[in-house]
Formats: structure tokens, C-alpha cells, sequence
């Protein structure tokens, strides 16, 4: 189960998405960090579903790990949602001032990790 993140629950920097609306693509430049707020998002790797995350969850984490990197997986909005945006100034501001939200970030990048570990054991 991945990590919620409550702390953003009632946060005002959000963003609007149509169900159906691609939030961003695979080998594009990321700089944002998304927590769902409300809604589902599907998230693809090479048009395959790998997961759905629903609300506290993050997505494009990576993005404010390592500003520019290419996206690793494309997000398409499942239902009509609305997702928290956090920049790499603000994520940098969360991770120093609230332990709790850098622990969730690293649980969410330990429970992909291990997932996707189990799929290319699978695959073996």
C-alpha cells in the first residue's frame, strides 16, 4: 500500500484534471511532485498499466528529486481529480521542515522499488 499523504488533504495549490487527461508522459522533463486530492490516477510504462493510486497518494516524485530527469512513466487521470502541485522549492521546504512528509516520500520510493523488484522476478 503506498504512503498517504493527509497533510495535503485541504491544500489550495491544486490543479484540475478531466478523467482521461494525460497529467504527463513517459521521456518527458519533470519538475512537479502531484498528491492526489481527490480522483484516481492510472499510471502507465509502455501503454501497460502498473498501478492506479487514488487520494494521498504521490505521483512524480521523482521530478523534484532530480529537477529535469526524463518522467519514467506516463499519468493519465482515471476519474476527474484534483491534484496538489509541488514544486522543487516547496517539496525542499516540506522534506526539511516535516520529517513525516520526507518518511512518506522514502516509503513510497522503498514500496515502488520492491514492486517493481517482484515483477522482474517474476519475469526471471
Amino acid at each position: 500500500m503506498m504512503a498517504h499523504f493527509d497533510l495535503f488533504r485541504h491544500d489550495h495549490d491544486t490543479q484540475d484534471f478531466a478523467a482521461g487527461t494525460v497529467i504527463f508522459s513517459a521521456g518527458t522533463p519533470g519538475d512537479l511532485l502531484y498528491i492526489i486530492q481527490t480522483g484516481e490516477v492510472e499510471i502507465q510504462f509502455q501503454g501497460q498499466p502498473l498501478s492506479i493510486l487514488g487520494e494521498g497518494e504521490a505521483l512524480g516524485e521523482m521530478a523534484v528529486i532530480e529537477p529535469g530527469s526524463p518522467r519514467s512513466a506516463t499519468a493519465i487521470a482515471k476519474t476527474d481529480c484534483r491534484l496538489v502541485v509541488i514544486d522543487q522549492k516547496r517539496f525542499t521546504f516540506l522534506i526539511q521542515q516535516n520529517p513525516y512528509f520526507a518518511i512518506e516520500i522514502m516509503k513510497t520510493l522503498a514500496e515502488r522499488l520492491s514492486r517493481t523488484n517482484q515483477k522482474l522476478e517474476a519475469q526471471g
